[in-house]
């Protein structure tokens, strides 16, 4: 592992924060200034709208504290290179890393979103992927709209416990979420984000900050709203009418399991049995009920909890958005009304 000769110091503002006590042996993420412009510049270069950029992470686990001190982008790559190997691609920049005596250990990746939009199935494969092969892996993401409006959006998760046991089992059957007792809270965690600095990156920020103009710092006293409230409620409205869908679906389901034949099918037989009896006939073989009904599949429910996750997680951003706005017009109010 590489040693980093150059002395540097703790940002401290954290980038995110948790409601309790982690379960995770990672308590807290350590991240180089250096990483996090890496990150904004490749989607810079590479992503359009709500086209979606990945990279992977590298570093090291220090007690519980994760240091990412590295990365390096996916290449973008279409239908035609079909040859193009990414787990070959990665341990080819991972050993390049290593030659040159930079730290190389892999410890998550980190992806893009556009106005919130990553609580999906790709990312809760990938992170279970990530996560079964290194414990301590996380994934980072990255919110660019929110980003451009002059707020650094970069948040780190990880999937809880009881969720990697569910995905090892692979029983996201309704009574299977039922015993393991968990939701879409219980789905991922948040881990706190520290951002570190050089002495001289330091020194470079402070002398950038003095020789912005003023416009640029008034421009978050604007008391106009942008289309990003507009955008992240007709997201909204989307994933409520899939969660509508989805909601349809299982009460269809329900109907068909109430809606089986087999009590029916069970009382004409003791009636009939009860009349052969009658008669003095022997009464009817007995037969497999279970071959003869087979209960319908039930509809898988990880797909529902993926979406109430990111309703919850659009709810959040409109909260938050909302929140600066009302505080920017009450402020205003109370300007006018004190000239």
């Amino acid at each position: 592992m590489a040693s980093r000769k150059e002395s540097t110091s703790v940002s401290s503002t954290a980038m995110a924060s948790t409601g309790g006590t982690l379960d995770s042996p990672v308590k807290q993420i350590q991240i180089e200034g250096l990483v996090v412009l890496k990150i904004i510049k490749h989607y810079q270069e590479e992503g359009q709208g709500s086209e979606v950029v990945q990279g992977v992470l590298l570093g090291l686990v220090v007690d519980d504290r994760l240091e990412i001190t590295n990365c390096f982008p996916f290449p973008q790559h279409t239908e035609d290179d079909a040859d193009f190997d990414e787990v070959q691609y990665q341990m080819e920049m991972m050993r390049s890393l290593r030659h040159v005596n930079i730290d190389h250990l892999h410890v998550g990746w980190y992806q893009s979103t556009y106005y919130g939009s990553f609580v999906s199935r790709a990312l809760l494969d990938s992170q279970f992927s990530y996560q079964h092969a290194i414990e301590e892996s996380v994934v980072l993401i990255y919110d660019p709209i929110k980003t451009a409006q002059g707020s650094l959006s970069l948040k780190a998760y990880r999937l809880t416990p009881k969720l990697m046991e569910i995905c090892k089992e692979k029983d996201f059957t309704p009574e299977g979420l039922k015993k393991a007792n968990i939701g879409f809270e219980q789905m991922f965690e948040e881990v706190p984000i520290v951002i570190k600095n050089s002495h001289l990156i330091n020194v470079l920020m402070w002398e950038l900050e003095d020789k912005s103009t003023v416009a640029d710092k008034h421009e978050l006293l604007n008391l106009s709203s942008s289309n990003h409230l507009e955008k992240s409620l007709q997201l909204l409205m989307d994933r409520v009418d899939d969660m509508s869908q989805d909601i349809v679906k299982y009460n269809t389901y329900s109907r068909n399991l109430s809606k089986q034949q087999k009590h029916q099918y069970l009382q004409r037989r003791q009636q009939e049995n009860a009349q052969r009896q009658s008669r003095g006939e022997p009464p009817l073989p007995e037969e497999d009920i279970s071959k003869l009904f087979k209960p319908p599949q039930p509809p898988p429910r990880m797909d529902t909890l993926l979406i109430a996750g990111q309703i919850n997680n659009y709810c959040q951003n409109v909260k938050e958005f909302t929140s600066q706005n009302l505080g920017k017009l009450f402020m205003a109010e109370a300007l006018q009304g004190h000239n």
